[in-house]
C-alpha cells in the first residue's frame, strides 16, 4: 500500500491536524488568527524554554531597551494592555534584575524604566533565539508576502480602539 494514501488530506474546510470539518469557522478571521498565534506561541515556548521569558516579558524588555525612560503606562498603551497587567510584568522583570525603575527628574510622580546590565545580557540571548524562532515562520513567505502580511495585521490592530481587557479575560 502506498504511504501517501494513508496521509490525511486537508481541504480548506478541514482542519490540517484532524479530519474535523471546520464549517463556518473556515470563514472567521479571528479563528485563523488564533490558530496562527497558537502555532507561533508553542514554537516560542520551546525555543525560549531555558530563559523562562514569556513573549510579553520579552516584548516589554525589548521596548524598555529601545525606549529607555519610558513609563509603564507608555508600554501598556503600546501593547494594548491594562495597567495592572503591565505592572505585574514590570515587577517580574525587576525581580529578575533585568530592569529598574527610577523616579523621573522632571515629574516626581512618574516612574521611568531602564534595562540593567543583566537585562541586556538576557535580551541579547533572547534575541539570538528569537531570530531562529522567527525564521521558522518567516521562511514560509517571500519578502514581499511577509511585508504584506505584516501590513495586513497592522491594519487590524491599528484600526481598533477597544479598551484593554484584564489578562484573565483573555483566553
Amino acid at each position: 500500500m502506498d504511504a501517501s494514501q494513508d496521509a490525511p488530506t486537508s481541504s480548506p474546510s478541514t482542519s490540517a491536524a484532524t479530519s474535523v470539518t471546520l464549517g463556518e469557522l473556515e470563514n472567521i478571521l479571528g479563528f485563523h488568527l488564533r490558530l496562527a498565534n497558537v502555532a507561533v506561541f508553542q514554537d516560542y515556548q520551546v525555543t525560549m524554554a531555558g530563559l523562562s521569558l514569556t513573549p510579553k516579558q520579552f516584548a516589554v524588555l525589548e521596548l524598555i531597551e529601545t525606549n529607555p525612560g519610558a513609563s509603564q503606562i507608555d508600554l501598556a498603551h503600546c501593547l494594548r494592555m491594562d495597567k495592572a497587567s503591565m505592572m505585574a510584568l514590570v515587577n517580574k522583570l525587576e525581580a529578575r534584575h533585568a530592569i529598574e525603575r527610577r523616579q523621573s527628574e522632571s515629574d516626581r510622580r512618574r516612574q521611568e524604566l531602564f534595562i540593567t546590565t543583566e537585562g541586556l545580557a538576557l535580551a541579547k540571548t533572547a534575541k539570538k533565539l528569537r531570530e531562529t524562532h522567527e525564521a521558522r515562520f518567516k521562511d514560509r513567505f517571500s519578502a514581499d508576502e511577509l511585508a504584506e502580511l505584516v501590513s495586513y495585521l497592522q491594519r487590524i490592530y491599528t484600526s481598533t480602539s477597544t479598551t484593554p481587557l484584564l489578562e484573565d479575560e483573555v483566553d
